[in-house]
């Protein structure tokens, strides 16, 4: 069996792909062009960075390392290929909790990110940082917003703090924080911190969203994505 850390962290991946899939489940090839929080993207490319994230997830913990220059991976509707795509992701992070050949669990892989190696529970908090932000961002791109349950974004946070640099040091790669209303529920606090505005208005075809970096541009953590994305550096 993989160890507690492992456990609790493959967990909260699985949650934070939930939520997503639950927000994916509304796009429909209309609402493609789309603005979403993520200044200059619309819904089609932030779905495509998010199609990036969770390949690239998979690639880490398949394979035991990632390509920080994947070949792009050819594929139609990107609704389509994220609800794919996480299928497969959940499928391969559930395997870990049988022990190795070697009796090794799952708790004690690392996984090769450019030249940093992470243990896979830190690959598992920042993909669910980079996931689940991202299915907030999808689901405001569609006009149907729906909060990151409160449990989910107050653990996230937590995650959130430790790999996001404090204001100073941020940009480019992290937009601002914004100031959060005292009476902000977890999700709102979440979501300020890496940069978006809760009150701001999304889904206009070809509008402005807040300033991309937070988790979604260039990301959170050391990098696990590819093409500018991934759960790291390189995306939330």
């Amino acid at each position: 069996m993989s160890g507690p850390e492992e456990t609790e962290s493959t967990a909260l991946l699985e949650r934070a792909i939930g939520y997503a899939l639950c927000s994916v489940r509304t796009v429909t090839p209309g609402l493609l062009t789309r603005a979403t929080p993520c200044r200059g993207w619309d819904l089609h490319r932030l779905l495509r960075h998010t199609n990036d994230s969770l390949a690239a997830l998979h690639e880490g913990i398949d394979a035991g390392s990632v390509d920080l220059a994947p070949a792009e991976e050819p594929y139609g509707d990107p609704a389509e290929a994220f609800r794919t795509r996480a299928s497969r992701l959940l499928g391969t992070w559930s395997a870990l909790h049988a022990p190795g050949p070697d009796g090794d669990c799952a708790g004690e892989r690392l996984v090769a990110v450019g030249d940093w190696p992470l243990t896979a529970a830190i690959v598992a908090r920042t993909g669910a940082l980079e996931i689940a932000v991202h299915g907030w961002d999808i689901a405001q791109a569609t006009g149907l917003p729906r909060p990151i349950p409160p449990a989910l974004a107050t653990e996230l946070l937590r995650t959130a703090r430790h790999l996001v640099p404090e204001p100073r040091y941020r940009q480019p790669l992290f937009a601002l924080p914004v100031e959060a209303p005292p009476y902000a529920d977890p999700s709102d606090r979440l979501v300020a911190f890496l940069g978006r505005d809760p009150a701001a208005p999304h889904g206009r075809a070809g509008g402005n969203g807040s300033a991309h970096g937070g988790t979604g541009g260039p990301g959170t953590g050391p990098g696990t994505g590819g093409s500018g994305s991934g759960s790291g550096s390189g995306g939330t």
